[in-house]
């Protein structure tokens, strides 16, 4: 691996351990939502950048694209439920 490809990678790792304490220590439950979709995406381009396209691909369809749709769509279902003061 040349240094740019090392370089990249050594960054894109410290933006994902930067992204997951902010996923750790913020308050809101959606930003935690999407920080935590973004670790994945940033998963999947180092991946790429590792030479896996496939899991490259599969981290960015599940990880990054229907988790965070599936927490999202969750959140909006016990917060509704939660106005109605009744069970899901």
């Amino acid at each position: 691996m040349n240094a740019i490809l090392l370089l990249l990678t050594a960054l894109l790792c410290v933006a994902m351990l930067v992204t997951a304490v902010t996923a750790i220590m913020v308050n809101s439950t959606p930003i935690a939502i999407l920080a935590a979709g973004l670790i994945s995406l940033l998963a999947s381009v180092v991946f790429v950048l590792l030479a896996a396209p496939d899991v490259a691909m599969t981290e960015a369809a599940i990880g990054s694209g229907l988790t965070t749709f599936l927490f999202f769509f969750v959140l909006a279902r016990v917060r509704a439920g939660s106005e109605d003061g009744g069970e899901l």
